[in-house]
Formats: C-alpha cells, sequence, structure tokens
C-alpha cells in the first residue's frame, strides 16, 4: 500500500459516472490539512454526469471515457493516470466495471463506496432489496476493489436505519449523507494505520 508522509499527499484520481457528491464530499476533504490525499484528475464514464462540474469548479483536470471498447479505453486511462502520477484511484458513483487486468495494475490502490451494508446486496438496485426484505438497516461500505464485483476487503461500514414509511429513494438520501462522512474517514483510516 502507499505510504502517506506528511506534506506529500497522494495523487489521486475519482472515477465517476453522475452526480458526483461523492466527489464533492472528497474534493473538500483533500483541502484538508489532516487529509493524506489530492485529487489531480477526474475520470469519468458519462459526458454529462453532474459531478464533472465539480472538477471545473475546483478547477481539477476531467477526462470522460465512454468505454465503448473497454480494452482499449482502460490502456488509454492507464497511461494517462502513469502520466499524472496517480497511486490511488477512488470510485465514486462509477457505474463501470474495471477489468481484472486493470484491477491488477492498481492493486490494492484501488477503493469504492457501495450502498449497502456488504457483504449484503451486491451489485445494483440496493434500497429496493433491503426494503422488500423488511430489513431493520441498511447503509454503506467502504471497501478495497478486485477482481469480484463488491467482494474486496472491507474498511468501514456505517449502519443507516430503515423507517417504516421509507421507500427507496429516501433511504438512497438518509444513505448518501452517510457515505459524504464514511469515505474521508476510511481513508484517513487506511493511512493513518500503515
Amino acid at each position: 500500500m502507499i505510504k502517506f508522509l506528511g506534506s506529500n499527499k497522494i495523487k489521486t484520481a475519482v472515477f465517476i459516472s453522475g452526480t458526483g457528491s461523492n466527489l464533492k464530499s472528497l474534493i473538500k476533504f483533500s483541502f484538508l490539512k489532516k487529509s493524506p490525499i489530492k485529487i489531480v484528475l477526474v475520470i469519468s464514464s458519462n459526458p454529462k454526469a453532474n459531478g464533472l462540474n465539480f472538477s471545473r469548479k475546483y478547477r481539477i483536470k476531467s477526462k470522460v471515457y465512454k468505454f465503448k471498447d473497454t480494452i482499449k479505453d482502460e490502456i488509454v486511462i492507464l497511461n494517462y493516470l502513469k502520466k499524472n502520477n496517480i497511486n490511488l484511484i477512488c470510485l465514486a458513483g462509477f457505474m463501470k466495471i474495471l477489468s481484472i487486468n486493470f484491477i491488477k495494475k492498481f492493486n490494492g490502490k484501488i477503493l469504492n463506496i457501495h450502498p449497502s451494508l456488504l457483504p449484503k446486496y451486491k451489485g445494483l438496485k440496493t434500497h429496493e432489496r433491503a426494503i422488500k426484505n423488511n430489513d431493520k438497516f441498511s447503509g454503506c461500505t467502504v471497501h478495497f476493489v478486485n477482481s469480484k464485483l463488491d467482494s474486496g476487503k472491507i474498511i468501514l461500514k456505517k449502519r443507516v436505519k430503515i423507517a417504516k414509511n421509507d421507500d427507496p429513494k429516501t433511504l438512497a438520501k438518509k444513505i448518501l449523507a452517510q457515505e459524504h462522512i464514511l469515505y474521508p474517514k476510511a481513508i484517513l483510516k487506511i493511512f493513518t494505520n500503515l
């Protein structure tokens, strides 16, 4: 894993596909003195991703790759990450699955936040599944990315109570608010526990 040496912050890329609310919270966290990361790159799989507005606002370089040809796009992205000396990737609502080859190249240096209490509800429609199963709690999990979907080593989890009147939208909103707190905490945990 990467070492964090005081003032030398870890050059980080954030991968997004949508609203970018986790990107925004990670950018704000990166400005803190205690933060071990510096976000220097935003990669989006969606040219219309609202999160690209945050990269513009905070003057962070961004690139869009539509992943029409995953293998070709990944080679280009890997070269671009290398050129920018990226040492950590944070997936934040990134809706594409990275290949095993890509993950191997960044082994132990890719994090993801998932809107469920893993190992429960890997993949999509997590809120609908939790409500349908009458779960009392759901939540979010930050984990290392490995070759299996949402199966990497768990760093931190946060439980969120499911109210009787919650629907997938209200539950998603409650969990997202916790994601914004949990992701920075997980990053701090990794780099202070080295």
